[in-house]
C-alpha cells in the first residue's frame, strides 16, 4: 500500500534524524556536502581485470606488480626528456621488485658515497612517481594507505615540493637524513609498494584462481590480503567452493585435475590434504598397471614421482565417475545420463558402446569395477572417499580461502558501465536468453546468475531445509560441468572419453551459443540490457575460453562490446594460445595486453569519449544521493524541523 504525503514526510525526517547523529549541526553537514563535491571532481581510479589465473601465482604476481605495464607508461610519461630508456627500465624494476633490485645495486657499488648518491637521486625519483599516482584521491585516502612506519615522512615529502626554493633545502634534508640513519632501503621497499597500490584503485578477477598452476593458495593468500578487490566465479573456483562443503565429487575433481597436472603439493602442503591413503591404494590396486594415459602433464611428468602420482590419477578417475554416477542417478533433472559409461563396457572385446557405436578402449584395467555393479565403491574406496571428505571440510586454510571467496564474490557484477562474469549467459540458437528449470522453477539471464550464486552460498554455509541443502551440493557440482550451467556451458565434459577412448572425434566438447553469438553488437547489447547496465559505452568482459591468438583470434568483440581476457596464464594452455594472458587496465580508455612479461602489446578499446571522473562511477552515483541527503538534512536544520546539536558545551558567563 503507497505511503500518503504525511507518511512519506514522517519517514523522511525520521531518516534525517538518524543522519543528524554523524552531522550533528549545520557546519559538519556543509563541510561533508563540500568534501563529497570536491571527490566527485577526482579522476576515476585504475580498475585493473585479471582472469583464469590458474594457480601461476609467479605470472599473477609480476602482473599485479606492474599493472599490467601502467606503471612502465606512468614512469615513461613522468620521465620522458629526462631518463633514458633504460634509467626508466631499472626504475620500473626497483617499483616492481625493490627488494631484489636493491640487493644488485648494492652489489654492483664499490664506493659506500656512490651508493648513497644512487640513494638521494632514487629516493627522489620514486617520490615523483608517487606523487603521481596519488595525485587521483584524496589526502586522506592516501594517508589511510601509508604504512605507519613512514606515514608522516611520505606525506611531507609528497605534499612539498622540492622545484619550489623555499623547500627545497627542506626536501633535500629529509632524503639525507633517510639516508644517514640507515633507511634507506626500508624507505625504498615501503615506496616501492605504496606506489604498487596506489596504481591500482581496484581488482578485478573474472573467476578460475584454482586447478592446473601450481600455486593457487599461494594467490589466494594475496587476494585475501588485497587492499580493494572482488571476484566473479569461475567453474574451477566453484568445483573448488564444492569440495570445500563437502561434495565428494568435486573433491574427487579437484584431486584429478591436481594429479594430471602434477599439483599432489598444492593438496598436502598448500591445504593440509592427507594424500596417504589414496596413494597407498593406488599402489595396491595398480602396481603393475604402467598408467600410461595419467601421467602427468608438463614438467611433471620429468618428476621421479610420476609414476606413483599417475597411479593415484587413475585411482581417482575411477572414483570420481562412480561418485559422479551417484549425483546423475539420484537428480534425473540434470539429464546427465550420457556421462554413465563405466556400465557400456565390454571387456572382453575392449570397446565401448556409445549410442549404438562401439568405440575401441585405450585401457580397461579396472580391478576396482564390477561390470554387474559398475558405480558401486568397494570398501577401500568408501573409506579413502570418507578420509578425503574429512580433509577437506576440515582444512582450516582451505576454510578460510572459501570465506574470502565468497565475502568479495558472486557470479556477476556491474561496475561503472561494465558487466562481469566469468563464462556465458545460456542463449537459445536466436540468440534469446535460454530458459533454464531449477527445482521445477525456470530462470533466465540476471535471475538464473542470482539464482546460481544463491544456490553456491547454501551448500556452503546450510539454508532452510536439509532437503534444499543436499539439492544445493548436487547442483554445484552441476555447475561445474553441466551443459545448462553459465560456468559451464558445453554440452558435456568428455574426462571419460579423453582418458579412455580412442577415437578423438568422442574428446570434442560442443559449446553452448553463447560463444558463437557474443561477437554479435544485438546479442550483446541484449545480455546488457538484462542485467540494466546503463551508458554509452558499455562492454561485457569475461574469460574462461582462451583467446586462441596463435590462430588469429581477437579478444574484442562485437565492435568492442565485448572482451575476453582468458588469453591463457595457465603455461598448459600457452602453446595453444601462443601467448601468456590478456589484462584488461581500465583508466581513460582500456588496454588489452600480453600481461606476463614487462613488454606489452596494447590494443585500445574505446571505454568513453572523456576522462573519467569519479562523478561518472558508481560510486559518484552513490555520493551524489548522499550530497542530496545532507542537502535535506541542511534544510531540516534551516526551517526548524530538526535542532542542530552542538558537538562543545555552551558555557554561560556571569
Amino acid at each position: 500500500m503507497a505511503m500518503t504525503k504525511k507518511e512519506q514526510k514522517e519517514a523522511e525526517l525520521r531518516f534525517l534524524k538518524l543522519l543528524s547523529h554523524n552531522f550533528p549541526d549545520v557546519a559538519t553537514a556543509s563541510t561533508e556536502i563540500i568534501n563529497l563535491s570536491a571527490i566527485l571532481n577526482l579522476p576515476k581510479g585504475t580498475e585493473h581485470f585479471l582472469a583464469d589465473l590458474h594457480g601461476e601465482f609467479k605470472a599473477f604476481q609480476h602482473v599485479l606488480r606492474n599493472a599490467s605495464g601502467t606503471i612502465k607508461r606512468k614512469v615513461g610519461e613522468i620521465f620522458n626528456d629526462t631518463l633514458s630508456n633504460r634509467d626508466k627500465k631499472e626504475l620500473c624494476t626497483l617499483i616492481y621488485y625493490p627488494e631484489r633490485k636493491l640487493e644488485l645495486v648494492k652489489n654492483s657499488m664499490e664506493e659506500r658515497g656512490d651508493l648513497d648518491d644512487w640513494y638521494f637521486i632514487t629516493i627522489n625519483r620514486l617520490v615523483r612517481v608517487c606523487r603521481n599516482v596519488s595525485s587521483k584521491y584524496t589526502r586522506s585516502k592516501v594517508n589511510k594507505a601509508l604504512p605507519s612506519s613512514f606515514s608522516y615522512i611520505i606525506q611531507e615529502l609528497l605534499h612539498e615540493n622540492a622545484t619550489d626554493r623555499n623547500k627545497q633545502a627542506y626536501v633535500d634534508v629529509v632524503v639525507q637524513t633517510i639516508i644517514s640513519t640507515g633507511r634507506a632501503d626500508n624507505f625504498i621497499i615501503t615506496i616501492c609498494y605504496l606506489i604498487q597500490q596506489l596504481t591500482i584503485d581496484k581488482l578485478h578477477i573474472l573467476g578460475d584462481v584454482f586447478d592446473r598452476g601450481p600455486s593457487p593458495d599461494k594467490i589466494m593468500d594475496v587476494l585475501c590480503n588485497y587492499h580493494n578487490f572482488d571476484i566473479q566465479w569461475g567453474n574451477h573456483d566453484i568445483l573448488w567452493m564444492g569440495a570445500a562443503s563437502g561434495n565428494d565429487s568435486c573433491i574427487a575433481n579437484v584431486i584429478r585435475i591436481a594429479m594430471r597436472y602434477g599439483n599432489q603439493a598444492v593438496l598436502e602442503d598448500g591445504y593440509g590434504i592427507n594424500m596417504l591413503p589414496l596413494a597407498t591404494f593406488a599402489m595396491d590396486v595398480y602396481g603393475n598397471d604402467p598408467c600410461e594415459k595419467f601421467i602427468p602433464k608438463g614438467e611433471a611428468k620429468n618428476n621421479k614421482l610420476a609414476p606413483l602420482i599417475a597411479k593415484m590419477h587413475k585411482a581417482i578417475s575411477i572414483i570420481q565417475f562412480k561418485l559422479e554416477a551417484q549425483i546423475i542417478n539420484r537428480r534425473p533433472e540434470f539429464e546427465m545420463a550420457d556421462r554413465l559409461l563405466l556400465d557400456k563396457i565390454d571387456y572382453e572385446r575392449k570397446v565401448i558402446t556409445i549410442d549404438g557405436v562401439d568405440y575401441e578402449m585405450t585401457d580397461c584395467n579396472f580391478p576396482t569395477v564390477d561390470p554387474k555393479d559398475p558405480y558401486r565403491l568397494t570398501p577401500e574406496e568408501e573409506e579413502i572417499v570418507e578420509k578425503l571428505h574429512n580433509s577437506f571440510t576440515g582444512s582450516g586454510r582451505l576454510r578460510t580461502h572459501m570465506r574470502c571467496l565468497f565475502r568479495y564474490g558472486c557470479v556477476y557484477k556491474v561496475i561503472n558501465g561494465n558487466l562481469l562474469y566469468h563464462a556465458s549467459i545460456p542463449l537459445n540458437e536466436d540468440g534469446s536468453l535460454k530458459d533454464v528449470t531449477i527445482q521445477g522453477e525456470k530462470y533466465h539471464g540476471r535471475d538464473l546468475l542470482k539464482k546460481v550464486g544463491a544456490l553456491i552460498r547454501d551448500a556452503y554455509f546450510g539454508c532452510d531445509s536439509k532437503e534444499n541443502e543436499e539439492f544445493a551440493n548436487d547442483y554445484v557440482w552441476y555447475l561445474w560441468c553441466g551443459k545448462d550451467s553459465p560456468a559451464f556451458d558445453k554440452d558435456k565434459m568428455a574426462t571419460f572419453e579423453r582418458y579412455f577412448i580412442v577415437d578423438k572425434a568422442t574428446h570434442k566438447e560442443v559449446k553452448g551459443h553463447y560463444y558463437t553469438l557474443r561477437d554479435n553488437p544485438d546479442v550483446v547489447d541484449s545480455i546488457l540490457d538484462e542485467f540494466e547496465v546503463k551508458g554509452q559505452f558499455r562492454h561485457i568482459i569475461n574469460g574462461h575460453v582462451p583467446v586462441k591468438t596463435i590462430k588469429g583470434e581477437n579478444p574484442v568483440k562485437a565492435g568492442g562490446k565485448l572482451m575476453v581476457i582468458d588469453g591463457g596464464f595457465s603455461k598448459a594452455y600457452q602453446p595453444e594460445t601462443g601467448i601468456a594472458g590478456y589484462t584488461l587496465v581500465y583508466q581513460i580508455t582500456k588496454a588489452v595486453e600480453e600481461g606476463q612479461d614487462i613488454k606489452s602489446t596494447y590494443e585500445m578499446v574505446e571505454m568513453t569519449n572523456h576522462r573519467m571522473m569519479v562523478k561518472d562511477t558508481d560510486i559518484g552515483e552513490e555520493l551524489e544521493d548522499q550530497i542530496n541527503d545532507l542537502k535535506h538534512l541542511l534544510e531540516a536544520y534551516r526551517n526548524g524541523d530538526i535542532s542542530e546539536r552542538s558537538r562543545q558545551p555552551i558555557t554561560l558567563k556571569t
